[in-house]
């Protein structure tokens, strides 16, 4: 299976460090701004051209939502992920930085039915849907706060033992701006002065090799990620 990316902007590309910083360098974080004068971020917030290391964090209040169900009120607190930071090589605007981020440290928290409602009730006991990172890489405007990160993931879903079916992949931009598709649609916060953020992605999923899946879900159909975060940077030197 597969998906197509529904995105305002083009993917970009990502290294990650694992050297240890050396010097914290004050977090950012995404908020909405007036549609008529965006607020703009301080360029000593963020760090100068060179190699940092970026942290990311996952936080409470996020929404998954697939086909034309209502959303999962999904509490992603405690995902943890950290990459490189620097210059974006495609772009001229010196206050644009390329991130990329480890998938051998990046982990978003599965839904369960401690982590996740729907229509109100937590999860069913046993079911559980692990989100498997891929890619997670992209740039961030320093002055203006938008952020465009593509996001490539296999969503697993079991039910304990007894049950596992092939994985959904997604693959979105997940972005401060809005993201669209044909039945769902989503709008962002850029980053603001304190490192947070919301990030929203529009994804087609594509049919698997699961009958009760692929009914279930309405597959081929799209899907919806509204995840709150905070980024932070460090220096890598």
């Amino acid at each position: 299976m597969g998906c197509k990316i529904n995105t305002p902007s083009p993917p970009f590309l990502f290294k990650f460090s694992t050297r240890k910083p050396s010097h914290r360098i004050k977090a950012i974080a995404c908020s909405s701004y007036g549609p008529d004068q965006p607020e703009s971020i301080s360029s000593t917030t963020l760090p100068k051209p060179g190699v940092y290391t970026v942290n990311f964090e996952t936080l409470g209040g996020c929404k998954l939502g697939i086909s034309r169900y209502p959303d999962f009120e999904y509490n992603a607190q405690g995902g943890t992920g950290t990459g490189t930071c620097t210059k974006a090589k495609d772009s001229s605007d010196l206050n644009t930085v390329s991130v990329s981020f480890d998938m051998k440290t990046l982990y978003i928290p599965p839904l369960t039915s401690g982590t996740t409602k729907f229509l109100g009730l937590p999860l069913p006991p046993f079911l559980k849907i692990d989100i498997v990172p891929e890619l997670f890489e992209g740039t961030i405007d320093r002055d203006s706060g938008k952020v465009d990160l593509e996001f490539m993931a296999k969503f697993w879903f079991s039910v304990g033992t007894l049950y596992r079916a092939p994985p959904l992949l997604v693959k979105t931009i997940l972005t401060s701006e809005e993201s669209t598709g044909t039945i769902r649609s989503g709008q962002g916060e850029r980053l603001d002065k304190e490192g947070k953020c919301r990030l929203v992605g529009v994804a087609t999923v594509d049919p698997i090799n699961d009958v009760f899946m692929n009914t279930f879900l309405g597959l081929r159909t799209e899907c919806l990620a509204k995840l709150s975060a905070a980024i932070s940077f460090s220096s890598s030197s």
